[in-house]
């Protein structure tokens, strides 16, 4: 390798929380397959050894303990080769923590030193902030390292490795969740800091399922200008291996009287410790790399994937194989359905349709259909003679009441009480399968079809429910979703001629204001100046927050949006404030 240049590795790794025996095979399996092809210095996300967010085991002493073991196991398969690995680190306090690893030792540990501690972040209930940066020189070239928040926090931490320490590269190992829009603000935010500071960025980001996370890798390379050099897979393990020169960064900073001006300003900011690596030079030259061009997916097509591995991994890491789910001929189920086998192959999903008297024939023929074209299997039970003998059974108290949601409920009860009987004798775990729209409103029966052990579209907004299922019909074997499931109007049919509109306002009234209320925390007047009428706006701010008892008691699913119910939106179901 020729002066001023070094090979790396990013590994885009997907860990499993606890998992911490196979955390640690997994990364050693890829410092060996990093050595094998000559690498310097391999980078792994953040807290890769627990897994992330490792959340109340972190006050178990055992788990921290071992979390550290394996830590020096690691160390020891880093013969001729350094490496970076994400851990909690325990010494009088609790720290989020990189390790710096070369030759069997561990040779430097940072500590993270801005902790998240909003929507979905908690690390202040765990962690303790780090007070010192850390930097290493190695191969001739100065690095400087730090921790997802870290560069996230604009309070001069990437200038002072700069401009103090010296760093040419800057590396940052990620645990960053993904939600609609934030590749796009990581990419702004990096290349702002490699811009103005003329540093090459190294960002390393998780993959996986979590919960109700999704951690969507697209690690990245920057050069000093801002540009895309190496480009990680999306929503799938990755190992991105490229040889980084910081010859052109030297002229680069040389001749910018920009960068020469910034120094006088970042004296004295954080304290700064320093190690130096040793290479062994063994004079081999290394082999070539092949080339690699990764493509950024479109918008609805990081949902999509995003969905597929969220569901794929909650399934798998909690030990299911099979999944049932309730399939109506509506386009809620016909997606899910579709994600489900997508995630895990077509045999492992199991659709049950139950009608009742109030089932059209068309979704009997929907949901018939899009079984056929999925290859799953498909069991039919009507459900009007349970629901008759319901009815029996409740005349005595009930009499001659007009039957009104009771009824309906009813009807919905009975599918979910179906469907856990099948979960429960096979050991399938059951898919409950609301929008975010509907689960907002609470156009949703508690024990009903919000039954499940997880819900896959609970933040994807119905309109976007429609999106995602013409983009899935638009690759692979295409029109799986039949034309007639997307183009038909909504409804839960559960009384004659029933839709949805006839309870909510259209879709594309009611979403948009979903998100200005849920996601942007606007209030009526500020709604209002969006265009949409005030009496429907009190309307369904009335119905959103009248159902957070409902919200509190479904499944868990997966997070899309940048405002999810559960972490990021904590309401108190004992509330008597109004904004309406």
């Amino acid at each position: 390798m020729e002066p001023n240049k070094i090979r790396l590795a990013l590994a885009q790794i997907n860990t499993t929380v606890g998992a911490l025996d196979l955390n640690a095979e997994l990364i050693i399996e890829n410092i060996q397959k990093s050595r094998e092809n000559a690498v310097d210095l391999i980078v792994f996300p953040e807290l890769s050894i627990t897994g992330y967010p490792p959340e109340d085991l972190l006050f178990k002493k055992q788990f921290v303990n071992k979390n550290i073991e394996k830590l020096h196991q690691i160390a020891s398969h880093t013969r001729n080769i350094a490496a970076i690995v994400g851990f909690a680190d325990k010494t009088d306090k609790l720290y989020n923590a990189a390790a710096i690893l070369y030759n069997g030792e561990i040779c430097g540990v940072y500590h993270k030193i801005f902790l998240p501690n909003y929507g979905v972040f908690d690390e202040k209930r765990y962690f303790s902030s780090g007070e010192t940066l850390l930097s290493m020189e190695y191969r001739g070239i100065k690095i400087g390292l730090n921790i997802c928040e870290d560069i996230w926090a604009s309070h001069g931490l990437v200038e002072s490795q700069v401009y103090e320490a010296g760093a040419e590269i800057i590396i940052n190992i990620s645990a960053s969740p993904f939600n609609v829009g934030k590749v796009k603000e990581r990419e702004r935010i990096l290349t702002a800091h490699a811009i103005s500071n003329r540093v090459i960025f190294v960002y390393t980001n998780l993959v996986g399922g979590q919960d109700e996370l999704v951690f969507d890798g697209q690690s990245f390379i920057l050069d000093e200008l801002g540009e895309i050099i190496e480009l990680g897979k999306p929503f799938r393990e990755d190992l991105i291996i490229s040889d980084i020169s910081v010859q052109q960064l030297r002229g680069t900073r040389s001749e910018d009287s920009g960068y020469q001006d910034r120094f006088q300003y970042f004296k004295g900011t954080y304290k700064h410790d320093s190690i130096t690596l040793k290479a062994e030079e063994t004079g081999e030259i290394k082999p070539p790399l092949p080339g690699r061009k990764e493509r950024r997916l479109s918008h609805i097509g990081e949902i999509y994937q995003a969905l597929v591995l969220g569901t794929r991994d909650y399934i798998q890491k909690n030990g299911f194989q099979k999944v049932v789910l309730g399939l109506s001929g509506g386009i809620d189920s016909a997606l899910t359905a579709v994600i489900a086998a997508d995630a895990l192959g077509n045999d492992n999903v199991i659709g049950i349709a139950m009608p009742s008297q109030y089932t059209s024939d068309a979704s009997k023929i929907d949901a018939q259909q899009l079984a056929e074209n999925l290859g799953m299997k498909l069991y039919t039970i009507p459900i009007a003679p349970l629901f008759d003998a319901y009815k029996i059974a409740l005349k005595p108290v009930f009499g001659s009441l007009a039957e009104d949601v009771t009824e309906e409920n009813i009807q919905a009860r009975i599918r979910g009480n179906i469907l856990m009987a099948f979960s429960n004798k096979f050991g399938w775990l059951t898919l409950s399968t609301g929008n975010k729209s509907e689960i907002s409103v609470g156009y949703c029966t508690l024990y009903g079809d919000m039954v499940g052990g997880y819900s896959v579209i609970k933040d994807v907004p119905k309109t976007v429910v429609y999106q995602l299922a013409r983009y899935r019909n638009s690759f692979g074997n295409g029109g799986v979703i039949p034309d007639n499931i997307i183009e038909k109007t909504p409804s839960a049919e559960l009384k004659p001629d029933q839709k949805d509109e006839d309870s909510l306002p259209a879709y594309a009234i009611l979403d948009p204001i979903l998100e200005a209320y849920i996601e942007k925390d606007m209030d009526i007047s500020e709604i209002v100046g969006l265009g949409f009428p005030e009496d429907v706006i009190k309307d369904v701010i009335r119905m959103v927050d009248y159902n957070e008892h409902k919200r509190r008691q479904g499944a868990p699913g997966i997070k899309i949006t940048p405002r999810a119910f559960g972490k990021d939106r904590r309401m108190p179901l004992t509330n008597r404030f109004r904004g309406y």
